[in-house]
Protein backbone atom coordinates (compact mmCIF):
# COMPACT_ATOMS: atom_id res chain seq x y z
CA UNK A 1 0.00 0.00 0.00
CA UNK A 2 1.12 3.56 -0.70
CA UNK A 3 1.62 6.11 2.05
CA UNK A 4 -1.59 7.85 0.97
CA UNK A 5 -3.58 4.61 1.22
CA UNK A 6 -2.08 3.85 4.62
CA UNK A 7 -3.03 7.33 5.81
CA UNK A 8 -6.60 6.94 4.55
CA UNK A 9 -6.94 3.57 6.30
CA UNK A 10 -5.53 4.98 9.54
CA UNK A 11 -7.70 8.11 9.56
CA UNK A 12 -10.80 6.06 8.70
CA UNK A 13 -10.33 3.91 11.82
CA UNK A 14 -9.59 6.96 13.97
CA UNK A 15 -12.63 8.90 12.71
CA UNK A 16 -14.82 5.84 13.29
CA UNK A 17 -13.57 5.54 16.85
CA UNK A 18 -14.03 9.24 17.61
CA UNK A 19 -17.54 9.26 16.15
CA UNK A 20 -18.33 6.18 18.20
CA UNK A 21 -17.72 7.80 21.59
CA UNK A 22 -18.91 11.30 20.65
CA UNK A 23 -22.20 9.96 19.29
CA UNK A 24 -23.00 8.48 22.71
CA UNK A 25 -21.40 11.30 24.72
CA UNK A 26 -24.02 10.85 27.43
CA UNK A 27 -22.49 7.45 28.18
CA UNK A 28 -18.82 8.18 27.47
CA UNK A 29 -18.08 11.81 28.38
CA UNK A 30 -20.77 12.86 30.85
CA UNK A 31 -20.46 10.08 33.52
CA UNK A 32 -16.73 10.61 34.21
CA UNK A 33 -17.34 14.36 34.44
CA UNK A 34 -20.04 13.81 37.06
CA UNK A 35 -17.94 11.23 38.94
CA UNK A 36 -14.89 13.49 39.10
CA UNK A 37 -17.01 16.43 40.24
CA UNK A 38 -18.19 14.29 43.15
CA UNK A 39 -14.56 13.43 43.95
CA UNK A 40 -13.69 17.13 43.98
CA UNK A 41 -16.59 17.94 46.29
CA UNK A 42 -16.29 15.01 48.70
CA UNK A 43 -12.54 14.42 48.86
CA UNK A 44 -11.34 17.91 48.00
CA UNK A 45 -13.74 20.22 49.78
CA UNK A 46 -15.28 18.16 52.58
CA UNK A 47 -12.51 15.74 53.56
CA UNK A 48 -9.61 17.83 52.27
CA UNK A 49 -10.40 20.71 54.62
CA UNK A 50 -9.84 18.33 57.53
CA UNK A 51 -6.65 16.79 56.13
CA UNK A 52 -4.86 20.06 55.51
CA UNK A 53 -1.67 20.14 53.44
CA UNK A 54 0.02 17.27 51.66
CA UNK A 55 3.33 17.60 49.87
CA UNK A 56 3.36 21.32 50.56
CA UNK A 57 -0.01 21.92 48.86
CA UNK A 58 -3.57 21.94 50.08
CA UNK A 59 -5.29 18.60 49.63
CA UNK A 60 -7.44 19.71 46.70
CA UNK A 61 -4.40 20.84 44.72
CA UNK A 62 -2.61 17.60 45.57
CA UNK A 63 -5.34 15.23 44.34
CA UNK A 64 -6.31 17.10 41.15
CA UNK A 65 -3.42 15.72 39.04
CA UNK A 66 -4.18 12.19 40.26
CA UNK A 67 -7.88 12.52 39.45
CA UNK A 68 -7.13 13.85 35.97
CA UNK A 69 -4.76 10.96 35.36
CA UNK A 70 -7.28 8.45 36.73
CA UNK A 71 -9.92 9.67 34.28
CA UNK A 72 -7.46 9.46 31.38
CA UNK A 73 -6.42 5.92 32.32
CA UNK A 74 -9.91 4.48 32.73
CA UNK A 75 -11.35 6.10 29.60
CA UNK A 76 -8.42 5.30 27.31
CA UNK A 77 -8.55 1.69 28.42
CA UNK A 78 -12.32 1.41 28.36
CA UNK A 79 -12.72 2.90 24.89
CA UNK A 80 -10.39 0.46 23.15
CA UNK A 81 -11.39 -2.68 25.03
CA UNK A 82 -15.10 -2.12 24.40
CA UNK A 83 -14.69 -1.00 20.79
CA UNK A 84 -12.34 -3.74 19.62
CA UNK A 85 -14.22 -6.49 21.45
CA UNK A 86 -17.48 -5.26 19.89
CA UNK A 87 -15.78 -5.48 16.50
CA UNK A 88 -14.82 -9.07 17.29
CA UNK A 89 -18.24 -9.95 18.69
CA UNK A 90 -20.11 -8.53 15.70
CA UNK A 91 -17.67 -10.22 13.29
CA UNK A 92 -16.72 -6.88 11.74
CA UNK A 93 -13.09 -7.74 12.39
CA UNK A 94 -13.19 -10.03 9.37
CA UNK A 95 -13.48 -7.00 7.09
CA UNK A 96 -10.20 -5.64 8.49
CA UNK A 97 -8.46 -9.02 8.33
CA UNK A 98 -9.19 -9.56 4.63
CA UNK A 99 -8.16 -6.00 3.73
CA UNK A 100 -4.55 -5.16 2.75
CA UNK A 101 -4.22 -2.84 5.76
CA UNK A 102 -1.07 -3.67 7.80
CA UNK A 103 -1.76 -4.73 11.37
CA UNK A 104 0.29 -1.88 12.81
CA UNK A 105 -2.07 0.59 11.11
CA UNK A 106 -5.10 -1.16 12.60
CA UNK A 107 -3.50 -1.15 16.05
CA UNK A 108 -2.46 2.50 15.75
CA UNK A 109 -5.95 3.54 14.65
CA UNK A 110 -7.62 1.94 17.67
CA UNK A 111 -4.98 3.32 20.02
CA UNK A 112 -5.37 6.88 18.72
CA UNK A 113 -9.13 6.49 19.12
CA UNK A 114 -8.62 5.50 22.76
CA UNK A 115 -6.18 8.36 23.29
CA UNK A 116 -8.71 10.80 21.82
CA UNK A 117 -11.35 9.79 24.35
CA UNK A 118 -8.87 9.66 27.23
CA UNK A 119 -7.54 13.15 26.51
CA UNK A 120 -11.03 14.52 25.88
CA UNK A 121 -12.20 13.33 29.29
CA UNK A 122 -8.94 14.52 30.87
CA UNK A 123 -9.54 17.99 29.42
CA UNK A 124 -13.12 18.03 30.72
CA UNK A 125 -11.95 17.02 34.22
CA UNK A 126 -9.19 19.65 34.09
CA UNK A 127 -11.72 22.38 33.23
CA UNK A 128 -14.02 21.20 36.02
CA UNK A 129 -11.14 21.30 38.51
CA UNK A 130 -10.74 25.03 37.84
CA UNK A 131 -14.05 25.59 39.65
CA UNK A 132 -12.48 24.13 42.82
CA UNK A 133 -8.83 25.20 42.72
CA UNK A 134 -6.23 27.05 40.69
CA UNK A 135 -3.96 24.90 38.56
CA UNK A 136 -0.35 25.78 37.94
CA UNK A 137 1.89 24.12 35.38
CA UNK A 138 5.38 23.49 36.70
CA UNK A 139 6.67 21.81 33.52
CA UNK A 140 4.43 21.84 30.44
CA UNK A 141 6.46 19.31 28.45
CA UNK A 142 6.51 16.74 31.24
CA UNK A 143 2.78 17.23 31.78
CA UNK A 144 1.83 16.78 28.11
CA UNK A 145 4.26 13.92 27.45
CA UNK A 146 3.16 12.00 30.55
CA UNK A 147 -0.57 12.24 29.91
CA UNK A 148 -0.13 11.35 26.23
CA UNK A 149 2.12 8.34 26.90
CA UNK A 150 -0.14 7.12 29.70
CA UNK A 151 -3.15 7.32 27.43
CA UNK A 152 -1.30 5.35 24.73
CA UNK A 153 -0.16 2.79 27.29
CA UNK A 154 -3.64 2.03 28.59
CA UNK A 155 -5.16 2.09 25.13
CA UNK A 156 -2.71 -0.68 24.27
CA UNK A 157 -3.69 -2.48 27.47
CA UNK A 158 -7.34 -2.28 26.48
CA UNK A 159 -6.51 -3.68 23.04
CA UNK A 160 -4.72 -6.68 24.57
CA UNK A 161 -7.63 -7.27 26.95
CA UNK A 162 -10.05 -7.21 24.00
CA UNK A 163 -7.97 -9.76 22.09
CA UNK A 164 -8.10 -12.29 24.93
CA UNK A 165 -11.73 -11.57 25.90
CA UNK A 166 -14.27 -14.19 24.88
CA UNK A 167 -17.32 -12.53 26.45
CA UNK A 168 -18.45 -9.18 27.79
CA UNK A 169 -17.68 -10.46 31.29
CA UNK A 170 -14.03 -10.86 30.29
CA UNK A 171 -13.97 -7.22 29.24
CA UNK A 172 -14.89 -6.05 32.75
CA UNK A 173 -12.64 -8.38 34.77
CA UNK A 174 -9.36 -6.50 34.27
CA UNK A 175 -10.77 -2.98 34.92
CA UNK A 176 -12.69 -4.15 37.99
CA UNK A 177 -10.18 -6.41 39.74
CA UNK A 178 -6.83 -5.06 38.53
CA UNK A 179 -7.02 -1.58 37.01
CA UNK A 180 -9.26 0.04 39.64
CA UNK A 181 -7.31 -1.23 42.71
CA UNK A 182 -3.98 -0.26 41.12
CA UNK A 183 -5.33 3.21 40.34
CA UNK A 184 -6.59 3.83 43.88
CA UNK A 185 -3.31 2.51 45.31
CA UNK A 186 -1.23 4.53 42.84
CA UNK A 187 -0.88 7.65 44.94
CA UNK A 188 -3.94 9.44 43.58
CA UNK A 189 -5.27 10.39 47.03
CA UNK A 190 -2.14 10.26 49.15
CA UNK A 191 1.63 10.54 49.19
CA UNK A 192 3.41 7.23 49.65
CA UNK A 193 5.70 9.05 52.08
CA UNK A 194 2.88 8.57 54.60
CA UNK A 195 3.27 4.80 54.37
CA UNK A 196 5.67 2.61 56.37
CA UNK A 197 8.91 1.85 54.55
CA UNK A 198 7.84 -1.69 53.62
CA UNK A 199 4.62 -0.50 51.98
CA UNK A 200 6.48 2.25 50.19
CA UNK A 201 8.60 -0.46 48.56
CA UNK A 202 5.48 -2.48 47.70
CA UNK A 203 3.83 0.61 46.20
CA UNK A 204 6.77 1.04 43.84
CA UNK A 205 5.74 -2.20 42.13
CA UNK A 206 2.56 -0.42 41.00
CA UNK A 207 3.16 1.04 37.49
CA UNK A 208 0.37 3.60 37.91
CA UNK A 209 2.34 5.18 40.75
CA UNK A 210 4.98 6.30 38.24
CA UNK A 211 2.41 7.87 35.93
CA UNK A 212 0.52 9.72 38.66
CA UNK A 213 3.68 11.08 40.26
CA UNK A 214 5.27 12.14 36.97
CA UNK A 215 2.08 13.96 36.01
CA UNK A 216 1.86 15.53 39.47
CA UNK A 217 5.44 16.72 39.08
CA UNK A 218 4.57 18.32 35.73
CA UNK A 219 1.73 20.29 37.36
CA UNK A 220 2.87 20.90 40.94
CA UNK A 221 6.61 20.23 40.81
CA UNK A 222 6.52 17.54 43.53
CA UNK A 223 6.89 13.77 43.27
CA UNK A 224 7.37 10.83 45.60
CA UNK A 225 9.75 9.12 43.17
CA UNK A 226 12.52 10.07 40.76
CA UNK A 227 10.81 11.68 37.77
CA UNK A 228 13.45 10.66 35.20
CA UNK A 229 13.23 7.04 36.32
CA UNK A 230 9.42 7.15 36.33
CA UNK A 231 9.30 8.63 32.81
CA UNK A 232 11.70 5.96 31.59
CA UNK A 233 9.49 3.25 33.07
CA UNK A 234 6.44 4.69 31.28
CA UNK A 235 8.35 4.59 27.98
CA UNK A 236 9.43 0.99 28.59
CA UNK A 237 5.89 -0.15 29.52
CA UNK A 238 4.46 1.57 26.43
CA UNK A 239 7.00 0.02 24.05
CA UNK A 240 6.52 -3.41 25.63
CA UNK A 241 2.72 -3.35 25.34
CA UNK A 242 2.90 -2.12 21.75
CA UNK A 243 5.16 -5.05 20.86
CA UNK A 244 2.88 -7.53 22.65
CA UNK A 245 -0.31 -6.12 21.10
CA UNK A 246 1.15 -6.14 17.60
CA UNK A 247 2.48 -9.68 18.00
CA UNK A 248 -0.92 -10.91 19.18
CA UNK A 249 -2.62 -9.18 16.27
CA UNK A 250 -0.15 -10.71 13.81
CA UNK A 251 -0.66 -14.17 15.27
CA UNK A 252 -4.44 -13.87 15.02
CA UNK A 253 -4.90 -15.11 18.57
CA UNK A 254 -8.43 -14.54 19.79
CA UNK A 255 -9.40 -13.14 16.40
CA UNK A 256 -9.17 -15.83 13.78
CA UNK A 257 -11.46 -18.72 14.61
Amino acid sequence: MSYRELWIAFTTIVIKEIRRFTRIWGQTLLPPAITMTLYFIIFGNLIGSRIGEMGGFNYMEFIVPGLIMMSVITNSYGNVVSSFFSTKFQRNIEELLVSPIPNWVILSGYVVGGVSRGLAVGLIVTLLSLFFTQLQIHNLWVTVATVALTSVLFSLGGFINAIFANSFDDVSIIPTFILTPLTYLGGVFYSIQLLPEFWQMVSQLNPILYMVNTFRYGILGVSDINVAFAFTMILIFTALLFFVALKLLNSGRGIRQ
